[in-house]
């Protein structure tokens, strides 16, 4: 019992320990959100949306938010009337988590304007947002500017990439209006052949060809291949790879003096100490070692069977015997040369791998 007893404790220690660590990590992340500095536009932002939630707590009845008229004639005076303001007023920015000792200066220093929009300007202005953070304090740069939503500090709005204008309604240079409408324009990016202006997509669009490419009537900008020219771009080492608008220039292999491509295959003229062999650049000193080690086994082959010729002179049998050695050991040569890898010729090392690889490095 005694046991039972204290592992329950323990385990109820545990658990307890690690609910407060849980709670105090939760309660520091609440209080690090609460303090933390927004941007002034979202700033605004979400003061705005604290007071339409005020509006909707304050409603006596379910209404999606913008229908001012409607709201008006469910409402009645209460609608905008001062109780109805104090009773918004009070609980302003207490749902608020991210930013929210921002969003209780902001309280301040709105205070004067808002009561401004409430008591005079709502009918001419329904939208607050408008009112407040676009016209009034001129944090956020108006909803259809296509811009990152917050002004410069002369005032002007930052535009995303590829608009202009004060407004963020024209397409900047090197975009083109890929849709347009009384509300919106949308900007997408001109072709990568394009030097500067274009006035609609792919090639055919652009004003100007850039370096790299040249202009045809019907194609529009068309990539120049550099590596057809009659000189080639690249050093002698190297060969020509097309790309769109440019070249690379790689290192031909090592055997090769120049090249059309990689590899020892692809060389036009070999280096020094290569030489040409099945349209291949090879090494010319492994070369005349393999052409040696051939020769000299084909010697000791036909000495082999010189040797069994003249056993069989003396006893015929002894050479039937000699003659199965001989056989079964040009065999064995010719397949281990067949299926070793050709960078081995020699042949006594070959042999030495495949007794250290049958019977072990001892």
């Amino acid at each position: 019992m005694n046991i039972i007893y204290v592992v329950g404790l323990v385990i109820f220690v545990v658990t307890s320990n690690c609910c407060s660590a849980s709670e105090l990590s939760e309660k520091l992340r609440r209080e690090k959100d609460q303090k933390a500095k927004l941007p002034p536009c979202r700033a605004c932002k979400i003061f705005v949306d604290s007071f339409k939630k005020g509006l909707d707590r304050t409603s006596k009845f379910k209404f999606e938010g913008g229908d001012a008229a409607w709201e008006e004639e469910k409402l009645g005076s209460y609608a905008t009337s001062e109780v109805r303001f104090v009773e918004i007023h009070e609980n302003l920015c207490t749902e608020v988590l991210e930013g929210k000792d921002q969003c209780y200066s902001l309280l301040d220093e709105y205070d004067e304007h808002l009561e401004t929009w409430w008591f005079k300007k709502q009918k001419e202005e329904p939208d607050l947002m408008k009112y407040l953070c676009i016209d009034t304090y001129e944090v956020c740069c108006p909803e259809n500017h296509f811009g990152a939503g917050t002004r410069k500090g002369n005032g002007k709005c930052h535009c995303d990439r590829g608009y202009a204008g004060e407004l963020c309604n024209s397409c900047s240079r090197g975009f083109y209006e890929s849709y347009k409408d009384d509300k919106k324009v949308l900007c997408s990016s001109c072709h990568p052949s394009c030097d500067g202006a274009c006035s609609k997509a792919g090639s055919v669009g652009c004003e100007k060809c850039r370096i790299g490419w040249m202009e045809h009537k019907e194609k529009g900008c068309m990539d120049i291949n550099e590596c057809f020219s009659e000189k080639s771009p690249c050093k002698q080492s190297e060969f020509c790879v097309n790309t769109e608008g440019s070249f690379k220039c790689l290192d031909c292999h090592r055997s090769c003096l120049n090249c059309a491509g990689d590899g020892p295959d692809e060389c036009i003229e070999c280096a020094e100490g290569y030489k040409k062999k099945d349209n291949m650049c090879v090494s010319a000193s492994e070369e005349d070692r393999k052409n040696y080690i051939s020769l000299s086994r084909y010697i000791t082959y036909f000495g082999l069977c010189a040797c069994t010729c003249i056993v069989s002179q003396k006893n015929i049998y002894l050479a039937a015997i000699v003659g199965l050695f001989v056989g079964i050991y040009i065999t064995l040569s010719e397949y281990i040369l067949s299926t070793t890898d050709g960078n081995k010729n020699d042949l006594g090392e070959q042999l030495a791998n495949k007794l250290k690889s049958a019977f072990g490095p001892n």
